[in-house]
């Protein structure tokens, strides 16, 4: 059985190069919009505990 993560993980890979290469203004606005989701994310977390840790 051919190691299939390795083959996924190459085909990722390429499809991001190619979606750079082909349109960069489009892939920046999709990174760009990852990470604010990443950091929202962080921040909402960090604000839960914060907020556990105040009641106690």
């Amino acid at each position: 059985m051919p190691p299939v993560k390795k083959i996924v993980t190459w085909l990722l890979v390429i499809f991001m190069l190619y979606a750079i290469f082909t349109s960069p203004g489009d892939a920046a606005n999709i990174a760009g919009s990852a990470w604010d989701v990443v950091a929202n994310g962080v921040t909402n977390v960090g604000s839960f505990f914060d907020s556990l840790i105040a009641r106690g």
